[in-house]
């Protein structure tokens, strides 16, 4: 396939700066959308549709159909590695996600094979999207990363992440095995996605905040930068984005650090930054404020013209600097993607 033939989105991981950005947003599929939330009330929990490919699929492509997007993800959850690997996790009503006593290491270590095949309807799911899905449009994969998915191991639901983070410095042999475990079974995870039709893959780091230069160096730069390194060693070459959200100053070692070939910015990521990340030869992602998403109006006219003005001559993805909100008026989705696309 001829470069100019290829996915907008795949353009843009390879370095090309292009006429427009790709654009998609991260939970394109899911909680905003009238469809999706008419399927939920049917469907019975979220585990069951997660794990549901004709289901997943459908979640996967309804943004697909009201929006112009270049990509879509596979509609899946961070926290299926350590269902996986032995841990009980159900989700609660208006609480999120609830996990069991992290179960014993040499327990989980035992499971990392078999945690892939528990995961083979995620790859369903991919296959049939990637079947349905127009050839210009791209299919994004995605895992939680080590560190994001400890923090939920460890202290069994949602929170500021206190507990973890005093666990890494009270344990830190035993916060070291887990990453470890967490980096296998995430590795083969991306794998295996990648052969079921996932044309991009995605490392989701969504508690990078608060972190210690040290610590992230050890929780967050050396556990992507193996899992990078393992899943090229099993063959796969399409691209890589990272994601530490919340990182701030950091964001600069880890793509240095880390051989991704994007680096997602959140919103408090300043032009300046994305501009020297981009000369450095990294394809930037980001960075529009969910919460200007959700208010619209002139001012989100402004900032996404801003972005586009600042990161467009540069290799640059359009996209937030976190998930849709649930409760984001679609008019103001079709805003920014009609500035972005013209569409």
């Amino acid at each position: 396939m001829s470069s100019s033939a290829q996915p907008l989105l795949l353009r843009a991981l390879a370095g090309e700066t292009l006429p427009r950005p790709p654009v998609w947003f991260m939970r394109q599929a899911g909680r905003s959308l009238p469809e999706y939330r008419a399927l939920r009330e049917t469907a019975g929990d979220f585990l069951t549709m997660c794990f549901n490919p004709e289901m997943a699929a459908e979640i996967t492509l309804q943004p697909m159909r009201r929006f112009p997007f270049d990509a879509a993800i596979v509609f899946a959850d961070i926290l299926l590695i350590p269902q996986a690997l032995g841990q009980d996790l159900w989700f609660a009503a208006g609480e999120g996600p609830r996990l069991g006593p992290l179960p014993a290491l040499a327990s989980m270590r035992g499971e990392i094979e078999a945690s892939t095949g528990r995961l083979a309807s995620i790859g369903e799911t991919l296959s049939r999207v990637r079947a349905a899905l127009e050839p210009e449009r791209a299919l994004i994969g995605f895992a939680g990363a080590p560190w994001t998915v400890a923090t939920y191991m460890i202290e069994g639901r949602s929170s500021d992440r206190s507990g973890a983070r005093t666990y890494a410095h009270q344990h830190p042999a035993e916060l070291d095995q887990l990453l470890d475990i967490l980096v296998e079974a995430t590795s083969r995870y991306l794998v295996m996605q990648a052969g079921a039709g996932a044309q991009a893959l995605k490392i989701f780091e969504s508690w990078a905040e608060q972190l210690p230069e040290d610590v992230f160096e050890r929780v967050v730069i050396g556990p992507h930068t193996r899992i990078v390194e393992q899943v090229r060693a099993a063959g796969v070459d399409v691209p890589i984005i990272g994601f530490p959200r919340g990182a701030g100053a950091l964001v600069e070692n880890y793509a240095e650090k880390v051989p991704v070939n994007a680096v997602g910015l959140d919103a408090q990521a300043p032009i300046a930054l994305g501009q020297r990340l981009q000369k450095g030869g990294k394809t930037i992602q980001g960075a529009l404020d969910n919460l200007l998403l959700r208010a619209g109006g002139p001012a989100l006219d402004r900032r996404v013209d801003q972005l586009l003005e600042s990161w467009g001559r540069g290799p640059y993805v359009f996209n937030l600097g976190h998930g849709v909100l649930p409760d984001t008026p679609i008019a103001h989705i079709e805003q920014v993607v009609r500035r972005v696309t013209g569409k």
